[in-house]
């Protein structure tokens, strides 16, 4: 594949995302609102550019990930944006959790530019995508998917396709909403053990063991039980995705009575602990409650693999 590729967000995952095309390769150039956040992504070889319209200018195909709807409106099709600079025959990868009906609106907007548009948004943690092996999930049009596939196998362990435009972010959605539930009841599970006395390290081997594990534990429980809590996603970021699970639930008429619940747990835990604590943080609403820790030793305070 001999496409420049732009990159635009480089925050907790998206540095790993573009740092996996560097790694592969590619020719990679990034822009973000904060440009020291890039400076490994520059000293491995990245070229850097001052406006999204530059990247579109420079570049073949763009990525995008970012943390809202509005931030990628606004980078995307604003006054200095990325449609401003892209050539007809380019094309737009957005890998944020975007809502369903603005990436189809966005991505009309591209095709009247003779831009397509593809939807990769990426599950698995920050770990996942610091090591290459985060998965990656696709929704457009298929040819566009077979032209990128080398990029996003480059960033990901598993590349799903998934349809046409706006399959992602459904699939997206509920993995994001089962995940939040899953830490929910985690939290809920460690508690009781902590409290009937029982070794939370060796709590929390059984549990892996068990028929009650789940990803969600593996992972960040270990973050909970060290007291970092840095899964290296914010409570704003679950607010948002819960927000789109309900959105879907009115949409398609499926009631989601335990993503209801979870939503408003995650709620108050942004009202108590700020938009950008950690989603881990959602525990410690527990913890607070009953005053009681859930620590133990040999834990790690971030995940590495």
């Amino acid at each position: 594949m001999d496409k420049k590729l732009g990159f635009i967000g480089i925050g907790n995952l998206g540095v790993h995302l573009a740092g996996s095309l560097v790694r592969a390769g590619f020719d990679v150039t990034v822009c973000d609102l904060n440009k020291a956040a890039a400076a490994g992504l520059l000293a491995a070889g990245a070229k850097w550019a001052d406006t999204p319209k530059q990247v579109g200018e420079q570049c073949d195909s763009v990525f995008t990930c970012l943390p809202s709807p509005k931030a990628v409106t606004m980078v995307v099709a604003g006054d200095n944006g990325l449609l401003k600079g892209m050539k007809p025959g380019g094309a737009w990868i957005d890998m944020s959790t975007n809502d369903l009906h603005e990436i189809q609106r966005l991505a009309a907007l591209a095709a009247e530019q003779g831009v397509a548009c593809l939807e990769s948004p990426v599950t698995g943690g920050v770990h996942k995508a610091a090591s290459g092996e985060i998965t990656v999930i696709v929704g457009g049009d298929a040819a566009v998917f077979e032209a990128h596939k080398p990029a996003l196998a480059a960033m990901g362990g598993k590349v799903f396709y998934m349809g046409p435009l706006g399959s992602a972010s459904v699939i997206k959605v509920i993995t994001n909403m089962l995940a939040f539930i899953h830490l929910v009841a985690a939290g809920e599970a460690l508690m009781l053990a902590k409290r009937g006395g029982l070794d939370l390290a060796q709590s929390f081997e059984v549990i892996k063991a068990s028929s009650g594990n789940s990803f969600v534990h593996e992972t960040e429980s270990q973050v909970i039980l060290n007291g970092s809590y840095n899964i290296g996603f914010t409570m704003d970021l679950a607010c948002k995705d819960l927000g789109f699970a309900m959105q879907f639930g009115r949409e398609f008429g499926v009631p989601l009575d335990l993503a209801g619940a979870v939503e408003q747990t995650f709620i108050r835990a942004r009202a108590q602990y700020g938009g950008g604590a950690w989603s881990s943080q959602v525990v410690k609403l527990l913890e607070d409650a009953l005053g009681t820790d859930l620590r133990a030793a040999g834990f790690p305070e971030v995940l590495t693999a």
